[in-house]
């Protein structure tokens, strides 16, 4: 009985309006509750961010969602976000008006397009992509090897651009892919320069690793600065250790300082 009640699947009557299905959702989730009083089940895990505003909770919903996801049904959200399916239904309503969340005929949510519309405002709106994309594709040139660009998020760093080396053999790391941070060169400039722990010595960069987030691949990272002298991102080249060793790392030094630095000096970037 008690692993019945566990695989419960909420289906919703027909003619039922979305706010209805919430209601009911709402409805089984409290009876379970008081079934679980009179019955062994499993002990569900409290909301991480009771008490928190809608608008938390929205977010964490909307940030749910990680590359390579189609769609998720109720049960991934809620097993994601720690939040009660009734919960998840009623904020995806939300999410729905402003055109940021899907619902698919099969029930499961997908992101809107109205993110891809935010994100290329985004993009537009400080010109990063026109000022670094051409001086990564300089760097690919030089290095023959990938070229990146990231952003800090908090506890990790974010590819915003890449350049792929037009070898066969190279680094599958994609814009919008989230890396930790880690003591690779990337997060070492991410963490160094960004004024939080106080700021390195620029003649000390650019910094080079090898084997850091992966034991078979190397990078070299640079520092790059706003119109106001404060951290844009880390301008990175990265290969197979194989290939981009120490030696080939620092014939390829003096060209990373100086792309990286152009930016820097001509930049009318500025961060929001």
């Amino acid at each position: 009985m008690a692993a019945a009640l566990d695989r419960v699947i909420y289906r919703p009557a027909a003619g039922k309006s979305r706010l209805d299905e919430a209601d009911d959702a709402t409805m089984q989730d409290k009876n379970l509750q008081e079934n679980g009083s009179s019955r062994v089940r499993k002990t569900k895990t409290r909301p991480k961010l009771e008490g928190v505003a809608s608008a938390g909770r929205l977010l964490t919903v909307l940030t749910a969602f990680r590359r390579g996801d189609a769609a998720l049904d109720l049960a991934e959200l809620a097993e994601r976000t720690q939040l009660v399916k009734s919960t998840i239904m009623r904020l995806c309503i939300s999410l729905e008006e402003f055109g940021l969340i899907q619902r698919n005929a099969k029930g499961k949510y997908h992101l809107g397009m109205e993110v891809a519309r935010l994100g290329s405002i985004y993009l537009e709106g400080y010109g990063l992509g026109q000022r670094v994309v051409p001086v990564l594709e300089e760097l690919v040139a030089a290095t023959q090897e990938t070229g990146f660009f990231y952003v800090r998020r908090g506890h990790q760093r974010l590819c915003m651009f890449r350049v792929m080396s037009p070898s066969r053999l190279r680094i599958d790391v994609r814009p919008g892919d989230l890396r930790p941070m880690d003591n690779s060169s990337t997060a070492q400039v991410l963490r160094r320069f960004d004024g939080l722990e106080g700021r390195a010595d620029l003649a000390d960069a650019p910094f080079y690793t090898s084997g850091t987030t992966d034991p078979h691949v190397a990078s070299m990272s640079m520092p790059v600065f706003d119109a106001e002298g404060r951290l844009l991102g880390a301008m990175t080249v990265s290969g197979p250790l194989s290939r981009f060793t120490a030696e080939r790392a620092e014939a390829a030094r003096e060209t990373l300082r100086r792309l990286a630095s152009s930016i820097s000096e001509k930049s009318s970037l500025s961060l929001p």
